[in-house]
């Protein structure tokens, strides 16, 4: 499923538009993301939880050189499956 069939499925389920549904979830994105860069948790009960990790610096290999290179310590979302996602 991409984004445009998310749209249709919503704009199927709650009886709305198109352009009203993908008005819906381009704000509940936006939502997610501002949360995530102010380092809060967003927790939608039965569906999941997104939180914010550190992942440390680390020294990596660059495969076309073979070179040693240190990759920079930097934030990552992560997701966490609810109930409901118990597949």
């Amino acid at each position: 499923m991409n984004k445009a069939d998310l749209v249709a499925a919503v704009a199927a389920k709650a009886n709305m538009t198109k352009v009203a549904a993908a008005a819906a979830v381009d704000g509940a994105i936006d939502a997610i993301v501002e949360a995530l860069k102010k380092g809060d948790n967003v927790q939608l009960i039965g569906f999941g939880t997104f939180s914010v990790a550190q992942k440390a610096a680390r020294k990596g290999i660059n495969p076309k050189t073979k070179q040693v290179i240190n990759i920079a310590a930097k934030k990552v979302a992560k997701f966490k499956a609810g109930a409901k996602l118990a597949l």
